[in-house]
């Protein structure tokens, strides 16, 4: 199979407050959306996936995408022990600086989604609007009853890293049971892939003892919550997530499957209320929203200055230079050949 082309994704590590190093990347264009992505991710590996690829296609195509890999998974960091909501909450907040994002779209996917809804929670003046795709708030993905759950637990202990899917193929059949085989191929590679055994456990365990209800009825952040019918991973999730964020509005999705498919119906269906809902965001951002050094940057490139140049005239590295263009351009959600015109032009206006 020849690998397909990563269409100008840009990758980049951060620091959370603990030192732990975070895997994170940008594409597309258009207004800020950033993915708070479930535990099986990985910022490369994904763009070769026929069960993620659509994702960041047609995403990227409605908005500038922020996504990461969470820790212990992917590209980022695996030496790690600390799975908690409040850690994972922390390195959020981390990346969300380091990517120079202001206000922004936040996108919760399955497990990710008690951790943007925390998120939201705690800075409702960053998060212009929230969607939560195939997620719950409390209880993680954990079986109904204990036995079940060691049962789970045992397989990922057993089975995880080795060669042969047959144990990881029993969550590869819960996350999408109407895949073709090849789907279901990658899915099983992808769990070996994105991290090891030992955290896969211990992130389980932890996403089990996550609980964040108790916030929902304080989400004050515009809310489209979108979730599969026979979605047997979370089931009934979509509903009671809907009922108890205030004026949040439910779109139930024709599937059964967690992870939708590019060819099954839900999926366009899903992209059209997610474009309806975050295409809301493409006002013009005022230019008040940008920093005092990248007003200044601007301005010195209106004077004809190149990145060289400017670099020169403030005393800092042209990356640093050029990291600050990319934020602006983020911001004011501009993009391709004609975004650093446009961007001087709205700083002149």
């Amino acid at each position: 199979m020849v690998a397909a082309q990563v269409p100008n994704q840009q990758v980049r590590f951060c620091r959370a407050d603990d030192g732990v190093r975070i895997a994170w990347a940008r594409h597309g264009c258009g207004p800020p959306l950033l993915i708070v992505s479930c535990w099986l991710s990985h910022l490369q590996h994904d763009w070769q996936s026929p069960v993620w690829r659509h994702f960041l296609d047609d995403l990227g195509d409605l908005a500038t995408v922020v996504r990461y890999d969470e820790r212990g998974f992917g590209l980022s960091e695996w030496e790690v022990t600390d799975f908690s909501l409040a850690r994972r909450l922390a390195d959020l907040e981390a990346l969300v600086e380091a990517a120079g994002l202001d206000r922004f779209a936040v996108m919760g996917m399955s497990g990710g989604a008690p951790v943007a809804l925390a998120y939201a929670h705690a800075h409702p003046d960053r998060v212009s609007r929230l969607v939560l795709y195939g997620g719950m708030a409390g209880g993680g993905l954990q079986q109904a009853d204990e036995a079940a759950e060691e049962a789970f637990l045992a397989m990922i202990r057993a089975g995880w890293a080795r060669p042969d899917p047959l144990f990881r193929r029993v969550f590869t059949n819960s996350f999408i049971p109407d895949a073709t085989e090849q789907q279901m191929e990658w899915m099983d590679e992808l769990q070996r892939t994105s991290t090891n055994t030992e955290n896969a456990v211990c992130s389980r365990v932890a996403r089990h003892a996550t609980d964040v209800r108790a916030l929902l009825p304080e989400i004050t952040t515009p809310t489209l919550v979108l979730h599969a019918e026979g979605d047997r991973v979370a089931p009934g999730w979509g509903p009671r997530l809907a009922a108890d964020i205030p004026d949040a509005r439910l779109v139930m999705l024709e599937s059964r499957n967690h992870v939708l498919l590019a060819d099954e119906p839900a999926w366009p269906a899903f992209l059209r209320e997610v474009a309806a809902f975050v295409g809301e965001d493409r006002a013009v951002v005022p230019v008040s929203h940008l920093t005092d050094r990248e007003r200044e940057i601007l301005l010195l490139a209106a004077e004809g200055l190149d990145n060289t140049a400017i670099a020169d005239r403030l005393t800092l590295s042209v990356r640093t230079v050029e990291r600050h263009f990319q934020n602006v351009y983020l911001k004011l959600g501009l993009s391709g050949r004609t975004a650093r015109a446009a961007a001087v032009a709205r700083v002149l206006t």
